[in-house]
């Protein structure tokens, strides 16, 4: 099949999946899975294979997403209903006003995730701003908005974040350059998509405190209101042992016994894990609320987040359809000829792998491999090819749409519907995404 073929059937696919979900009200579910099947079938995979890429996809994604979002979910809401979060909350208001409360969140998103993947970062954090709302009475979109452009604008541009990280490594970008370039990068791109757009945007979307997070002060439960330190330091831990895993990566040697306990340390299944079991006991058997009482509030937790488990890995099965299909090397080899700078063609191509099969990360990952191979005649050094990776980072998260994970955990955790997650979350994805390009563009001229 021809590389055009290919790329007019995965931009089809993605039109069909937005009429099906948004036109038609099919269940999101449901929606991607039948595009998966229709895209693989005009793509030219045979019939076994697309149903083997469908479990593929599928699998691959709840491996890691089922665990942490379910875990995530437990160690959130028992921090919610013990007034944990709400103490994070009413100290965060308190030092920096409640007319502050976005620029705050958003800059608590952009520090706390340096060591996450985005959809853990999401997890752990997004209880805080429920809290924030629910004790200053501000918007879901305005504080909401603020905290995810924290998360992604350093997911995007900074290391050690998976994919920056694994960019400018295989690139070989020098990692003082990207440091000094990601942060130049961010820092404008996430005020301009936060705390900037966010309140512009709530002025015209409004959407009501998620039901489940309308909690009245009087169903509390343990004895009194856990202190600031107790509840900061419960949301620190896993970032810190997580952390643990990326210094651990950078300097201690691999395969040896403490490389392999920091990487097992430091994974988000160990760190998510350790938070929720110390979460149990000091707010809850230590403050004297019944280990029953806790399973409860666990149990409670898990059903929305099976929404979100679900739907997230629905589109995983589609991104994995368009990626056995083809469709990625095709793009590279359309674009290969085009001319353009090649800090402009690295964002172009990363734009386009990630619109039509909607992961950031592999859409970062098929970016840089697709342009290694143009990079070697340049012999460009370590600070151009920074400016490079920032570009490509700006490129993998435009344009984000119901392929995309973080797509259906920003609607379904705020409440928003697809169109109206199109209005906040895409449009601030893609300010941050181009916001950060541009400035790595600007860099390079003077490189």
């Amino acid at each position: 099949m021809s590389d055009l073929s290919l790329i007019l059937t995965a931009v089809g696919s993605i039109f069909l999946l937005l009429f099906l979900v948004m036109k038609v009200r099919l269940h999101a579910v449901v929606s991607l899975i039948l595009v998966s099947m229709i895209a693989g079938l005009f793509s030219g995979m045979s019939p076994e294979i697309i149903a083997a890429t469908i479990q593929k996809g599928m699998a691959g994604t709840l491996g890691f997403v089922a665990v942490v979002v379910a875990l995530g979910a437990m160690f959130g809401k028992v921090m919610e209903e013990t007034g944990a979060l709400d103490r994070i909350a009413h100290t965060l208001l308190h030092r920096f006003g409640e007319k502050n409360a976005n620029w705050a969140l958003t800059f608590t998103g952009f520090i706390c995730a340096l060591p996450l993947f985005f959809d853990v970062a999401v997890v752990l954090l997004i209880g805080i701003v429920f809290a924030v709302v629910r004790k200053g009475g501000g918007s879901v979109v305005k504080i909401g908005i603020g905290l995810l452009a924290g998360i992604a604008s350093c997911q995007a541009f900074l290391i050690p974040a998976p994919g920056p990280i694994l960019v400018a490594s295989q690139l070989g970008a020098d990692y003082g350059y990207m440091i000094l370039f990601g942060l130049i990068a961010a820092i404008p791109a996430m005020i301009i998509g936060g705390p900037i757009w966010g309140s512009i945007i709530s002025k015209s979307i409004h959407v009501e405190l998620p039901q489940h997070e309308q909690i009245d002060d009087n169903q509390r439960v343990g004895k009194g209101t856990p202190s600031f330190g107790l509840a900061l330091g419960l949301i620190a831990l896993p970032l810190i042992m997580i952390s643990l895993n990326t210094i651990g990566s950078r300097f201690v040697e691999k395969d040896s016994d403490l490389y392999n306990w920091l990487a097992f340390i430091g994974h988000p299944f160990t760190a998510i894990l350790v938070a929720c079991l110390m979460a149990f006991y000091l707010l809850g058997a230590r403050r004297g609320v019944p280990n029953a009482r806790i399973m409860e509030i666990c149990g409670s937790a898990l059903q929305p987040a099976g929404i979100i488990i679900l739907v997230t890995g629905a589109g995983g099965v589609f991104k994995q359809v368009l990626v056995d299909s083809g469709v990625g090397t095709a793009l590279g080899n359309y674009l290969a000829g085009s001319g353009l700078p090649i800090v402009i063609l690295a964002f172009v191509l990363s734009a386009a792998v990630r619109v039509i099969q909607g992961s950031a990360t592999v859409a970062m990952l098929t970016a840089c491999g697709l342009i290694i191979p143009m990079l070697q005649p340049l012999g460009l050094d370590g600070a151009q090819l920074a400016a490079v990776t920032i570009a490509i980072g700006g490129g993998s998260i435009v344009l984000s749409h119901v392929n995309d994970s973080g797509f259906w955990l920003a609607s379904r955790y705020l409440g928003l519907s697809e169109m109206q997650t199109l209005k906040t979350w895409t449009v601030m994805e893609t300010i941050i995404g181009t916001v950060g390009a541009l400035v790595a563009m600007i860099i390079s001229l003077f490189l």
